[in-house]
């Protein structure tokens, strides 16, 4: 699988995205998702595309 890229921008923020096949683990800025966003709540809507998608 190739690598996929997005840009999302909104008034002066840009957000990056970089998808490629792998070994299941979310990174954000370098650190886990649990270290990340903390609460499951957090988590749980990062997982959810993915979960839609049947590639969770």
């Amino acid at each position: 699988m190739e690598v996929v890229n997005a840009l999302g921008r909104r008034k002066a923020a840009v957000a990056r995205i970089f998808v490629n096949e792998g070994t299941g683990n979310i990174t954000i800025n370098k650190r886990e998702l649990s270290t990340y966003f903390p609460s499951s709540i957090l988590q749980f809507v990062v997982k959810q595309p993915l979960t839609t998608l049947g590639v969770a």
